[in-house]
């Protein structure tokens, strides 16, 4: 397995809320997702990289491509 795909397989697909709990774990799933999603706002070049990773916005679900990098620009939940 080469370094990149060890990189990509510690990271799984992840529901957005899911995550967000994860990095605010003391926050409501809703409050959660709304703070992530404002963090992944205000970081351009994090929403540029999920933009081009296939990010509408919209999706309920983060790749693990996705999750790498919000994990790269916002650090280990």
């Amino acid at each position: 397995m080469h370094y990149h795909e060890q990189l990509l397989s510690n990271y799984k697909e992840r529901g957005r809320m899911e995550l967000a709990q994860l990095y605010f774990p003391q926050l409501g799933g809703i409050a959660a997702w709304k703070k992530l999603q404002h963090w992944i706002n205000i970081c351009q070049p994090l929403k540029d990289e999920l933009r081009q990773l296939g990010y509408t916005g919209k999706q309920r679900t983060f790749t693990p491509r996705q999750v790498n990098r919000i994990v790269h620009y916002l650090g280990e939940y």
